[in-house]
């Protein structure tokens, strides 16, 4: 199965300002997610980020911890594991992922002012093509939206 891979580079906002605008229009679209951190600690410092990134919207989520994963739209790890059965998977933080075929779409989301993430994006992006997989990439503008560049 060929999974559509998105590569999001970041350039004006952070991961913070940028992944909950994205996450609202993944539950838009009724798609259920994981969110996958670099480690354990960024994972919990997202948790507790979108709870409180905007008093006029609200993004339901859980990890493990919060018990009864497989029932989270959003499901955050820094794992590999997919309990909600998610059909987007979002890759944060220079986090890896071996297998991307359980998924409809993988967004990888880099900050393009970090040489080493910028360098293991450009990794990513040749074994994914290499593997066959359909890949879009947005570099942020200004504004805080997105361009599609290739």
């Amino acid at each position: 199965m060929t999974t559509e891979v998105l590569f999001y580079h970041l350039m004006h906002q952070p991961l913070e300002d940028a992944l909950p605008r994205l996450l609202l229009k993944c539950l838009e679209r009724d798609w259920v997610v994981a969110v996958q951190a670099g480690n354990p600690e960024r994972r919990d410092a997202l948790n507790a980020h979108l709870w409180t990134f905007s008093d006029e919207s609200f993004l339901p989520h859980g990890t493990q911890e919060d018990g009864y994963p497989e029932q989270q739209p959003i499901y955050l790890t820094a794992e590999g594991d997919n309990p909600n059965e998610a059909q987007v998977r979002f890759m944060v933080d220079r986090a890896q992922l071996a297998d991307l075929t359980p998924y409809a779409r993988v967004v990888y989301l880099f900050d393009g002012n970090d040489p080493e993430a910028l360098g293991e994006a450009r990794q990513t992006w040749k074994a994914v093509k290499a593997a066959g997989h359909a890949l879009t990439y947005w570099q942020q503008t200004e504004s805080g939206g997105w361009e599609k560049k290739a």
